[in-house]
């Protein structure tokens, strides 16, 4: 059952935007006259440089969380580094709002352990944050483990959740745990949009992919997208695809 609360669409609105210059240059500005993201579950997926990253952390910031990440509580910044494409989108949502939400960062994920970690040392009355990531410090665990600590203990359900390459720091078996773990969170009124280049995580059955290209965006299944494409090739046979790489 989808929840009322969802993420249904966003658009784009050029403003004064320079459309010969970052961001607005990327070729899906073309396509965002208005994107649907009606479903539970939505990917961006695409090649380097695409813009997929840059239209996530575009919908995070216009949903009100922080720029490097975290929940919209948070308001820190080592580095102002996100794009003003965020000032350019508008979104459109059911009549209901989710009660939890996170922005996932992996590139600021280690500046999201320190400031929970600074937090709890300057508030020592007040219950520990670190205790809703599982009670250890995110700094004092492999990067795995700290993402897979975010996903178990942070994410409670009835949210928000946008994910900027989760796999980066997941082994194949979490990748494949993480399916399950999104599905519970589903199953309790959550959404999901994640950019990734995970062709494991792309799997969720029913979900919206969306590919990022030179030609703008196109609403793709699974086994069109160019990254299913490209994995299956390879495995088909991989000592192939290496000899070719590297003219033996």
């Amino acid at each position: 059952m989808i929840s009322r609360g969802i993420l249904k669409d966003i658009s784009f609105h050029q403003g004064n935007a320079d459309l010969s210059r970052y961001p607005f240059s990327l070729p899906f500005i073309k396509d965002l006259d208005k994107l649907k993201i009606d479903a539970e579950v939505t990917f961006f997926v695409g090649s380097n440089g695409t813009g997929k990253s840059t239209l996530l952390e575009a919908i995070a910031v216009a949903s009100g969380f922080n720029p490097e990440g975290g929940t919209v509580n948070f308001n820190f910044n080592t580095r102002s580094s996100h794009s003003p494409l965020h000032q350019h989108i508008r979104t459109s949502r059911g009549i209901e709002r989710h009660k939890d939400g996170f922005f996932l960062r992996g590139e600021s994920y280690f500046n999201l352990g320190t400031e929970i970690e600074r937090l709890d040392e300057d508030f020592p009355n007040l219950p520990p944050i670190i205790d809703s990531y599982g009670g250890k410090s995110l700094h004092e665990q492999s990067h795995g483990e700290s993402f897979w600590a975010l996903f178990m203990h942070r994410f409670s359900g009835n949210g928000f959740y946008l994910l900027d390459e989760p796999e980066s720091a997941l082994a194949v078996e979490r990748q494949m745990a993480m399916l399950v773990r999104m599905r519970q969170l589903v199953l309790t009124n959550s959404q999901f949009i994640i950019a990734t280049h995970s062709p494991l995580l792309l799997a969720y059955p029913g979900a919206l992919i969306y590919e990022f290209g030179p030609q703008g965006i196109q609403q793709k299944n699974y086994q069109e997208t160019l990254l299913y494409q490209q994995y299956s090739t390879f495995f088909k046979d991989p000592a192939l695809i290496v000899k070719q790489l590297l003219n033996r």
